[in-house]
């Protein structure tokens, strides 16, 4: 195919060529940043005797763990790198977790299921297979430090790398729906490895999750998950300082109460697709201007708070700036809402406008007036300006620039399996269920060589069949050869 590679450089466009689909479609601000965070994930590839691991900082930071590791965001990490061509990237960084010195339960982490993610995509289930013991003694251990009496897990928002939240601490459906989510991977590991009983037993664990999830953290008035508080949580709250507990009134301090804010986290649970069909008017709320929606967000609480973007000293809060982590959560959240759930509130073109303006906040103003690519901690949802690096900046820190290049979320599987489409499974079939709105009026895109259970899969369309020279309308190829054409753009089942 014909895809312009002309504004990367050669040593970019040579790896690019080699480890990662290429893509291409009219929207430049897309396309650009899918190869800006792609040139991002590579800058964070790290060989160590350890193998391969992937940080979140470049720079050294003290509170990382062995090769400057932290958990927090891996699970993004193996979404997006999943589609890297060689799997020893992400072979390697698994083991590292559980076998050569790193930490996954310093910070939530849903393992397990992003593990799993990689194999549906590699195929090879030798490594996940090799790893089950270890994940089951994950999640047994999580269990031993985080399980609440009402048999949900309780967090503290720090470690769920979401300090200073209006919510806070306690029972939050971003750990609940990692263990959820772990529980379901779990159990189809150990289906591919022959252990019938402890796959039951891992699936009877997340029917009990999500019955909980739905029946503690549902606040049926608000109709939002919201975080519920727990004497723990409460316990570590308390303890702040800084001036953030001065400004919670007490009704925000008393035990087992769902807090009174809804939070972007309230979206987790429909990642890894726990809620039951019901559920789905949370969604009224994420483009409401009033509610969630901003230009550079969405805010991560919700705008008519009396706590939203509280001001304090710490560059890092989570009281309404625009994360992201966040961001990539609420839109994998959004992509399975729209294949899997029937709702009014929320279509693909809020999905392609939300995914186009976090696109878009991929810049910063450089010192001479121009804009380039950026991403780095957290924004001013109305402004675009990246928070962390103005407070660090202001203050001269000595790592004021650690923010640069920081892998901390996703974008290009958002591409790839969100917009675009494809959807892993195990099995020799390949699931395309693209969500491009026809008001973005595409006239071609092409995704060409997505490395797919050792094919090479290419998704292209062409409206009058004169931009790639291979006919015109919608067309699926497996290691070159036609598998699927339509007319139009649609959802598809291709065999390998």
């Amino acid at each position: 195919m014909r895809i312009n590679l002309s504004f990367l450089q050669q040593d970019e466009s040579d790896w690019m060529k080699e480890q990662v689909p290429l893509f291409e479609c009219p929207e430049e601000n897309l396309q650009r940043t899918y190869y800006f965070r792609w040139g991002v994930f590579r800058k964070h590839l790290k060989l160590t005797q350890s193998g391969y691991v992937v940080t979140e900082f470049l720079p050294q930071v003290p509170w990382s763990g062995r090769h400057n590791t932290i958990s927090c965001p891996a699970g993004h990490h193996f979404y997006e790198g999943r589609w890297l061509h060689q799997p020893v990237y992400l072979n390697d960084y698994a083991e590292f977790w559980f076998r050569k010195g790193g930490e996954p339960r310093r910070y939530s982490f849903w393992a397990a299921d992003a593990i799993f993610a990689h194999y549906l995509v590699t195929g090879d289930s030798s490594s996940i297979r090799e790893l089950l013991p270890d994940l089951v003694a994950n999640y047994e251990a999580w269990e031993a430090e985080r399980k609440d009496a009402s048999g949900l897990y309780w967090q503290m928002d720090d470690r769920d790398g979401m300090e200073f939240s209006i919510g806070g601490s306690g029972l939050r459906p971003t750990i609940n729906s990692y263990m959820y989510a772990d529980a379901v991977a779990i159990s189809r590991i150990a289906m591919l490895a022959g252990q019938q009983e402890l796959a039951q037993q891992y699936e009877d664990n997340a029917a009990v999750l999500q019955q909980l999830v739905e029946r503690l953290l549902w606040d049926e008035e608000a109709k939002f998950f919201k975080v519920r508080t727990n004497m723990d949580g409460l316990a570590y709250t308390r303890k702040l300082t800084g001036g953030w507990l001065e400004q919670l009134p007490d009704d925000l301090l008393q035990e087992n109460k769902l807090m009174p804010v809804c939070e972007l986290t309230g979206y987790v649970p429909w990642c890894f697709g726990l809620p039951s069909a019901g559920y789905e008017d949370a969604w009224a709320r994420l483009m409401d201007p009033k509610q969630f929606y901003a230009p550079y967000g969405p805010t991560t609480a919700e705008q008519a708070h009396p706590l939203f973007m509280a001001e304090l000293q710490h560059e890092c809060l989570w009281n309404g700036p625009s994360w992201p982590f966040a961001t990539t959560q609420t839109l994998v959240a959004m992509a399975r809402l729209l294949r899997e759930y029937k709702q009014p509130h929320v279509n693909r073109a809020d999905y392609y406008h939300m995914l186009c303006s976090y696109a878009n906040s991929h810049q910063r103003m450089s010192e001479d007036g121009t804009r380039i690519p950026w991403i780095d901690e957290n924004l001013d949802p109305f402004t675009g300006e990246w928070i962390a690096r103005s407070k660090l900046h202001a203050r001269d820190d000595a790592n004021k620039d650690r923010g640069a290049d920081y892998n901390h979320s996703a974008f290009c599987d958002l591409i790839i399996s969100g917009l675009i489409g494809m959807q892993p499974r195990a099995g020799n079939e390949l699931d395309i269920h693209p969500l491009i709105p026809e008001e973005a009026n595409w006239d071609y895109f092409c995704l060409e060589n997505v490395f797919y259970h050792k094919h090479y899969v290419t998704v292209v369309y062409d409206k009058d069949g004169e931009r790639y020279g291979k006919g015109s309308g919608y067309r699926i190829e497996v290691d070159g050869k036609l598998r699927y054409h339509a007319d139009r753009i649609q959802p598809a089942t291709v065999l390998l």
